[in-house]
């Protein structure tokens, strides 16, 4: 764990959206403490049609190049540690793509360790959050 969920433009290349997923894995390993081969990523290309956004919300300017990201991962983590993983994704997708902070969606879901089998239809135990 965590599973992420990444929801993008069809425009978006091969090597754009590699790089959204590697940039948000860096940031759960700095912030979350996962582990490196704990890398469980969907991206979803959608059409333009298919992406629905505001222009603007909250004060925040929204693009055709918006990226929607849903982590969903185990309890047991404090606001700091959100905070700090929300600001990572968006510099480290800034840093590594054409696209800005602003345009970078994050849902964090949470759920009970219990809540999660890795396969052979069984429940296992990890030891990091």
């Amino acid at each position: 764990m965590p599973l992420v969920r990444i929801s993008l433009s069809e425009q978006c290349t091969l090597q754009t959206q590699n790089a959204i997923s590697e940039a948000i894995h860096q940031a759960l390993i700095a912030e979350f403490n996962i582990p490196k081969e704990d890398y469980f990523h969907i991206i979803e290309s959608r059409s333009k049609n298919q992406l629905k956004f505001p222009s603007s919300y909250l004060g925040i300017a929204h693009t055709e190049n918006i990226v929607f990201v849903q982590i969903i991962a185990a309890t047991g983590r404090n606001i700091e540690h959100k905070k700090k993983l929300y600001q990572k994704v968006g510099h480290l997708i800034s840093q590594n793509t054409h696209i800005d902070p602003q345009d970078v969606i994050i849902t964090l879901l949470e759920n009970a360790r219990e809540n999660w089998s890795f396969g052979n239809g069984e429940l296992q135990t990890f030891n990091h959050i």
